[in-house]
């Protein structure tokens, strides 16, 4: 199958007329239905999560022979993380194809970081479905392959680092706590505290509990 056109930059072409691709940018405060189901990205999100993972683990195996299973781990955690999805998100002008609802609209839906890194996500489910298992491969390893090759070493996330801080101390390990949790079903916003022995505690929110508590442990780090 030939690469679609809008792969090569903001230009969305056959694919954004596809229903499938419509779906992807679709953003759940739309209510949409079709046959009684829901009709916007999450499902296709999960999906996209799962192609993304397989399909970039599949090319650090090949691109680092010689690290071993931690090593590839982290290289996979900081290349399908939230912040490198709404990268490239950002970097394809996915913000503009976005449909959302008019209260959406209004509160800056389109450059809400949570509604390009799901709808980037959606993007890759879209186009497995679609197009087959190659042209989500062709559009990950266009846009995911240069960012696995500009990190010369395995990065250590913010909370292993935070970890290994505290033990090297003879520290209990970092604790994470939810403090609060705000906003609609969907668009929840988390705000996580991380307390370390003999620290002040740094909060963090995120959309979600995991990228909340990278950060709060990152923003730890920071004073450290």
């Amino acid at each position: 199958m030939s690469q679609p056109e809008w792969m090569q930059g903001a230009v969305w072409s056959e694919y954004r007329e596809s229903a499938l691709m419509k779906q992807a940018l679709t953003h759940p405060s739309c209510a949409q239905t079709r046959d009684g189901l829901p009709y916007n990205n999450q499902r296709l999100e999960f999906l996209g999560d799962s192609v993304l993972g397989m399909v970039v683990t599949q090319m650090l195996y090949e691109m680092y022979p010689t690290e071993q299973e931690g090593e590839l781990a982290r290289r996979l955690s900081a290349l399908v993380c939230g912040e490198r999805l709404v990268e490239i998100a950002r970097s394809i002008d996915l913000s503009a194809a976005l449909i959302l609802s008019a209260s959406e609209e209004d509160h800056d839906g389109r450059n809400n970081a949570s509604n390009l890194e799901d709808a980037c996500e959606a993007l890759i489910g879209a186009l497995y479905l679609d197009g087959g298992f190659e042209a989500a491969r062709q559009f990950i390893y266009q846009h995911w392959h240069g960012l696995a090759q500009a990190v010369t070493h395995a990065p250590k996330d913010a909370k292993t680092a935070l970890q290994e801080w505290a033990q090297a101390r003879g520290l209990p390990l970092p604790e994470y706590v939810v403090v609060e949790e705000t906003g609609p079903a969907h668009a929840p916003l988390f705000t996580i505290e991380v307390r370390v022995k003999n620290k002040e505690a740094v909060q963090a929110t995120a959309a979600n509990k995991k990228l909340a508590e990278r950060l709060a442990a990152e923003a730890l780090l920071a004073t450290l």
